[in-house]
């Protein structure tokens, strides 16, 4: 199988590569979503929607390109699953990378509206949010995609433990580095016990959640960091997704109805500081702004209230 990519991200290259693998969509109108401008070739892919009702994903440098036919190939797999509500597949190619997918309209599932929203609100999002987890988590859905991947590298978060106490701190209040220390030795405690394994989405966030008026989840998109690991990987966002961790524990409670199995809410506690603080380290150190505007030291305040919420660890 050749794997190549284009020369560049621009709406020029993008209808080149539409040309090769798909003539029909060639003339279609492409507008560029925008993205974070970063060096690492890693990150070095875009994404464009076609005529308002599809959606192009392309790269032009090999690390990229791999997590596009990655997401391609997962995506003709989870197709054959309609209750998993993955966006249908277009076209997909490896010689240049490229998926084109459906494009499903709805809204993300934000910070701000879980804060504002009430408890039927929460209740029926949380049902939502845990039926797609447990049909997803389901181990014939690893097993097929398995038999079409071959051996998959498992996900991780943001940042290891090890670079969160080395290197966040100049972005810390006095008294927080040894408060993240002292998180971190618990993590590693914490998520030292080994796990069944899952395919998991891999980067669950709100912003990769299509969901429509009625608050039903139209569809789950990107899934490039998809890969197998335990199940409580795919939570691992959800602690933060809302003022409270209202939302998470209902849908932990939902989790366990639908599944069969119980959500270990302190290794989904690990991986959210691990991804929380490894996002601010990330974006602290390559000068992006925090997406809320905030910064890492009320990142670490928030963890602490959800920690205590959760009566895991104290702040």
């Amino acid at each position: 199988m050749a794997l190549t990519w284009l020369s560049e991200g621009t709406v020029d290259s993008v209808r080149s590569a539409l040309t090769l693998v798909a003539p029909e969509l060639s003339d279609s109108d492409i507008r560029l979503v925008p993205w974070i401008e970063q060096s690492s070739p890693l990150w070095h892919g875009g994404s464009a929607v076609l005529d308002n009702k599809l959606v192009a994903k392309f790269a032009w440098a090999e690390p990229a390109a791999e997590r596009v036919w990655h997401e391609a190939r997962i995506l003709r797999v989870l197709g054959s699953y309609p209750a998993l509500r993955t966006p249908r597949v277009v076209a997909t190619s490896s010689d240049p990378a490229l998926l084109v997918t459906e494009w499903v309209a709805g809204d993300p599932l934000t910070y701000e509206h879980v804060g504002r929203s009430d408890r039927l609100w929460l209740e029926r999002t949380a049902s939502e949010l845990a039926l797609f987890l447990a049909d997803l988590h389901r181990p014939e859905v690893l097993a097929a995609v398995s038999r079409e991947m071959g051996p998959m590298t498992t996900p991780v978060p943001q940042a290891t433990t090890e670079a969160i106490r080395q290197r966040l701190s100049p972005w810390l209040r006095s008294n927080q580095a040894a408060l993240v220390s002292g998180w971190c030795d618990w993590v590693d405690s914490v998520l030292e016990a080994p796990q069944a394994i899952v395919l998991v989405h891999g980067d669950l966030h709100g912003h990769n959640q299509v969901w429509d008026e009625r608050q039903e989840l139209r569809a789950v998109i990107d899934f490039e960091e998809s890969g197998p690991a335990e199940s409580a990987f795919d939570f691992r966002y959800l602690p933060s997704q809302g003022p409270t961790v209202d939302l998470f524990v209902a849908t932990c409670a939902k989790y366990a109805e639908y599944s069969g199995t119980p959500v270990d809410v302190a290794r989904v506690m690990a991986w959210n500081i691990r991804t929380v603080l490894g996002d601010a380290l990330w974006r602290s150190e390559a000068g992006v702004l925090l997406p809320d505007g905030g910064t890492p030291a009320e990142w670490v305040d928030g963890l602490g209230t959800r920690l205590a919420d959760l009566e895991l660890i104290s702040s």
